[in-house]
């Protein structure tokens, strides 16, 4: 992993997954317009774990869909590597996401009348250079369910099987929106230990967006958002081991 800044300025960006410059993002509802991001500028590093902490409505989640192609900005640049994805039209965003991005969400959006090996393999089948279904499975610890439908397991294991799929077609980026907000303490621990594992053993640019504050200390930085802006950026010396984290 490449050294990694608080987040000074880079005059070339080489090991920089993301660059994020004045970014602002604008809804109407109604009559009234409604700033969900507020001039963020902010660098994402090639293979780091990074947190973003902030409470609901602080802009964590809109920041996460336009990284991920599923929003774009009002004004401000983001860039992947050397594209840009500001201007992109929906078919170069369509496969920005299927060949770089994978995602994981609060819940599990896992196809009840597949099998664990059938909902992966739904994204291996338009992939670039996948894994085998089976192998992204036994890296999550579900080797021995690949035949089980969702039903048959339990939340954890179902959130294991959305990581599987989402690891099998070999991402770049791994987006993660409160990937352990639906699952209880232990299980949340065990998920949470899969990211890290991802993280460090296949160099996975990881993102974790969370209001849960004690995720933050395995993260190699941790970003800290309030209405729409970055307030504080943080490096964490040392990162903690998943089992050893505390909420």
């Amino acid at each position: 992993m490449k050294p990694i800044s608080s987040n000074a300025p880079i005059a070339a960006l080489p090991g920089v997954s993301f660059h994020i410059h004045h970014l602002t993002k604008t809804y109407r509802m109604g009559d009234v317009d409604v700033r969900a991001l507020q001039s963020v500028d902010l660098d994402v590093y090639d293979g780091e774990f990074m947190v973003i902490l902030g409470p609901s409505g602080s802009g964590k989640s809109t920041l996460l869909n336009i990284l991920g192609g599923l929003d774009t900005p009002t004004s401000g640049q983001v860039k992947f590597h050397d594209q840009d994805l500001t201007h992109a039209h929906d078919a170069a965003l369509t496969r920005f996401r299927r060949d770089y991005v994978g995602f994981i969400f609060q819940f599990y959006n896992l196809i009840p009348s597949l099998t664990a090996k059938e909902n992966v393999a739904l994204v291996t089948e338009i992939s670039r250079s996948p894994m085998p279904p089976e192998a992204a499975l036994e890296l999550v610890g579900l080797g021995d369910r690949l035949n089980h439908f969702p039903a048959q397991l339990s939340g954890g294991e179902q959130q294991r099987v959305a990581i599987a799929r989402a690891i099998a077609k070999r991402p770049e980026v791994m987006l993660c929106d409160e990937p352990t907000g639906a699952l209880d303490y232990k299980t949340g621990k065990v998920v949470l230990e899969v990211l890290e594992q991802v993280n460090r053993e296949l160099g996975t640019t990881t993102i974790v967006i969370t209001h849960n504050a004690g995720i933050a200390d395995m993260a190699d930085r941790v970003v800290t958002m309030r209405s729409g802006e970055i307030i504080r950026i943080q490096q964490n010396e040392t990162r903690v081991s998943p089992a050893e984290l505390e909420w």
